[in-house]
């Protein structure tokens, strides 16, 4: 089963297919990139307006040099020219990269469009601004989330809709509509529901949440992991027994969730360690599946060795574990963006771990607006790093390495 979170993480997938089906062919990797200085390159309006109407081009190296010019391009003159691409433009694709680069500006350049595309009939469009709600609630922009929930059933737009709508667990209108949704609808949604709700520490869900995990079947392990975010008395004791005595499969997700409660943490970590190193050397993908994420749930809690493992035994692997492991460190890269930093600066491997996060970022390539948000972090702490500085040079080679 797909874990909810990837689910949101896949967000858009099947539709970027027809798009990236003439780059399958060898990567040709457009020139290293280089940082741009912190008030934007000299890009004229004319190659701003060039490279907006590449954003669509079927060729993926393209569209990436396109983005790394906007990008670079000064706000007074590229944040004007995405707002008309978002509004105006012929092709639909090319209004929603538009939108996902114009959110990397600044919040205040974001924020009109992404409320008028509320409602607009693209729903890639839709996708990003419920995506951009959940990391700037608004509560004047509440009542139109809770209308849409009637109408977005997509499986590629309503894991960001109810994502969002767990960032506003502290108003009684959105509990009064997410309550409900937890113990009933596709599984698919009510996991990464309740994986919202772990993150956003929505304490008052606890009780649906713990019926959830008391239940055998696909949704345990999203239960247990967001007992273990959430924290409590009661929590720890049904987790410990869980773990005497619930199936193999839950042990992983039940190790992390003990450790984020502060329940013997140092022997549950080493457990997935074991399990990972174990698993990645047998036949044995289950295991690997569900340590790799155990490990990255850990780490995007601020878990620094539990981030290290991962990375100790992604480096030097080939697919298929690789895959399982990489997803595992995309999902820390785009969760904790900082906490990926900090381990990679003590790293000596650099070259080689910004070849895994490339290939993570391959993996979960259609979530355009959390990766733009990776990306501004990445820009942010290279200008903020001293010349020189192992800081700087570590953006630098993130920014070269993965083309942004």
């Amino acid at each position: 089963m797909k874990r909810p979170w990837l689910i949101g993480l896949i967000v858009l997938t099947a539709s970027l297919a027809s798009l990236d089906a003439s780059s399958i062919q060898a990567r040709q990797a457009p020139p290293p990139a280089s940082p741009p200085p912190p008030q934007g390159e000299p890009v004229s309006a004319a190659e701003i307006a060039a490279s907006i109407d590449k954003l669509g081009s079927f060729d993926l190296p393209v569209r990436t040099a396109a983005s790394r010019t906007v990008r670079r391009a000064s706000p007074d003159r590229a944040v004007p020219a995405l707002v008309k691409a978002v509004r105006d433009h012929a092709n639909g694709y090319v209004r929603y990269r538009a939108l996902v680069l114009l959110a990397g500006f600044s919040d205040w350049s974001a924020a009109e469009t992404m409320h008028q595309v509320l409602t607009d009939k693209n729903d890639r469009l839709r996708t990003v601004a419920y995506s951009w709600y959940g990391h700037h609630p608004d509560k004047a922009v509440l009542p139109a989330l809770i209308d849409a929930l009637s109408r977005e059933q997509s499986e590629f737009v309503r894991p960001a809709l109810l994502r969002a709508l767990a960032a506003y667990g502290d108003d009684p209108r959105a509990r009064d509509q997410i309550l409900p949704l937890i113990m009933r609808g596709q599984d698919d949604f009510r996991g990464g529901l309740i994986e919202a709700l772990g993150d956003y520490h929505a304490t008052f869900a606890i009780p649906n949440i713990t019926e959830v995990a008391k239940l055998d079947g696909p949704l345990q392990d999203d239960a247990v992991t967001a007992l273990g975010k959430l924290g409590g008395e009661q929590s720890h004791t049904l987790l410990a027994e869980m773990q005497r005595s619930g199936p193999r499969d839950l042990q992983p997700s039940l190790a992390a969730a003990l450790c984020l409660l502060g329940a013997n943490c140092a022997a549950n970590e080493d457990y997935l360690k074991k399990s990972l190193a174990f698993a990645a050397t047998s036949d044995n993908a289950p295991l690997l599946r569900g340590t790799s994420h155990a490990l990255a749930v850990l780490a995007t809690q601020n878990n620094a060795g539990a981030l290290t493992a991962l990375l100790d035994s992604g480096v030097p692997s080939k697919d298929p574990v690789r895959a399982s492991i990489a997803l595992a460190v995309g999902l820390v890269a785009l969760r904790n963006t900082a906490l990926l930093l900090k381990v990679l600066d003590a790293r000596t491997d650099l070259d080689a771990a910004g070849d895994l996060l490339r290939d993570a970022f391959d993996e979960v390539s259609s979530e355009d607006y959390e990766l733009e948000r990776f990306y501004v972090e990445v820009r942010h702490e290279y200008w903020a790093a001293a010349p020189n500085s192992p800081r700087r040079k570590l953006t630098d080679a993130l920014i070269r390495k993965l083309e942004f």
